[in-house]
């Protein structure tokens, strides 16, 4: 997909579909009024018979007679009052959806050159294209009859109101479809069934990156290198699977090699069955998607890649299944992690956690700026805020307003959780030195007290993703996020 921005009257720009909005008021937005002019006021009388509402996200296609255009995309904008970031990436992901179905391959949206809340043009230029390039994903099928036919849409364009806002409309619409690559990328792994991808498979496409962008490199480690590592917590997790655990890690290096990293830990469950903590037969199937953290670092790096950022990342990423056997690890087993602290094993289903823990504790070998783990950790974290909103917990309250503030730019919002010393102490145990559950109540929290047991002297924050990573039900489907927050945190730490 090609993205440029352009400048000047909706009535003379050429293009196959010009995209103008309409405010739920029934106002037409400038550029809409601008062509129905041209067009001897179609579009008013459309809005006047109420054919045309302006109900946030709905579309018209109208076919036009000469001009500029060969087709004139009407979308609904919803209340004037009430354009912000989230309405606006509404309404262009709805002209993209509409015009995928149809043979046009050029498209201008005039919707950026109206006054959209709390934004610039480097954000509707960057929103635009993640949007776009997210209506026109199609998931990687695996199918007997053939695939359907892809979008006509080749370029997309995107207006600004003064021709000096064009360089940052273009500046956004790159950095937007480089994080459009990386979170396909994360939307690809993810949707893939965990018969395919499995940490094995999840090892070799990161050496494709790393054959692709010549700032990656990529190291794997086996289960034998694993245990001379002593990392006994992540392998009581892979015990019962024949499946072998990895451990990835991927360097970029976009600056002086003296500089310190941000470090992203994903975790990499390709497939969660619970283990001896067996989940209910109900939704099993959506644990393919319990690498999503995974899938995220492998993102992020391949945006970051695309848009060569002036700075240095290490992703780590354990990966494994999590499945019972006569060889899986039971509750009340007791497990070392590398850090030589040891863990009562209360519920085998809290095995994220034990996989994240040794990577927290790698990862100081890079003396990382910052550590970010991401994970589909806790069902508590659905229960507390839905599919919606990530929850950010964090050793550093700054650390963490930083990542929220991310989040709010990049419209893939994120709540900051407390993590209080009465939550640590529900991790007690008899036998170990805590454990690795304490029950229901604050299940998002606690985990998240769990990790921070490994990260004294880091800058750390934990992302729960386990609302926002994946759709579940009949479209059950990968978000791709957190990619596009993530990628603004690291944006903006370039920009420092």
């Amino acid at each position: 997909m090609r993205f440029y921005s352009v400048s000047g009257s909706a009535a003379q720009q050429r293009t196959d579909c010009a995209i103008v909005g309409l405010y739920e008021s029934g106002a037409l937005s400038h550029a809409a009024a601008q062509l129905d002019s041209a067009l001897g006021g179609r579009i008013a009388r459309l809005v006047k018979r109420r054919d045309l509402r302006g109900k946030a996200g709905a579309t018209m296609l109208l076919d036009v007679d000469g001009g500029p255009c060969q087709r004139v995309l009407v979308v609904g904008l919803g209340k004037k009052d009430e354009f912000g970031r989230r309405q606006y990436r509404k309404a262009v992901q709805a002209a993209a959806t509409a015009l995928g179905k149809t043979g046009t391959r050029d498209a201008v949206s005039y919707i950026s050159s109206e006054p959209v809340a709390d934004t610039d043009a480097y954000y509707r230029g960057r929103l635009a294209a993640e949007a776009v390039s997210a209506a026109l994903y199609r998931i990687p099928a695996i199918r007997s009859a053939r695939r359907p036919t892809a979008p006509a849409l080749r370029s997309f364009g995107v207006a600004v109101p003064d021709k000096d806002q064009k360089s940052d409309a273009e500046l956004g619409l790159e950095h937007g479809r480089g994080i459009a690559a990386g979170a396909s990328l994360t939307r690809d792994l993810a949707n893939l069934p965990a018969n395919v991808c499995t940490p094995t498979y999840l090892a070799k496409q990161a050496r494709e990156l790393a054959r692709q962008y010549r700032a990656v490199r990529v190291e794997v480690l086996d289960e034998r290198e694993l245990r001379r590592l002593k990392m006994g917590s992540f392998l009581s997790v892979t015990a019962g699977t024949e499946e072998p655990a990895r451990l990835i890690v991927l360097r970029y290096q976009g600056a002086a090699a003296a500089q310190p990293p941000v470090a992203l830990v994903g975790k990499g469950v390709t497939f969660d069955s619970g283990g001896i903590s067996l989940k209910q037969p109900v939704g099993m199937d959506e644990m393919k998607f319990d690498m999503t953290g995974a899938a995220s670092v492998l993102g992020a790096i391949k945006a970051a890649a695309e848009l060569e950022l002036p700075l240095n990342l290490v992703g780590v990423v354990p990966a494994c299944e999590n499945l019972p056997s006569g060889r899986a690890t039971k509750p009340g087993d007791i497990v070392h992690s590398m850090s030589g602290q040891t863990i009562e094993v209360i519920n085998t289903d809290a095995e994220g956690r034990l996989i994240l823990c040794d990577a927290l504790t790698y990862v100081r070998k890079f003396r990382p700026a910052i550590v970010l783990d991401i994970a589909t950790l806790t069902g508590a974290c659905v229960v507390a805020l839905g599919a919606h909103t990530t929850a950010v917990m964090s050793n550093e309250d700054d650390l963490a307003a930083e990542i929220t503030a991310a989040g709010r730019r990049a419209d893939d919002r994120a709540w900051h959780m407390p993590m209080g010393e009465e939550y640590h102490e529900m991790l007690k145990s008899n036998f170990a030195d805590f454990a690795n559950s304490c029950g229901r109540e604050a299940g998002a929290i606690t985990a998240a007290c769990f990790l921070a047991k490994f990260t004294d002297g880091l800058r750390w924050a934990h992302l729960d993703i386990a609302g926002t990573a994946y759709v579940t039900g009949a479209q059950k489907g990968s978000t791709g996020r957190p990619v596009p927050l993530l990628m603004d945190f690291l944006i903006h730490r370039c920009r420092k």
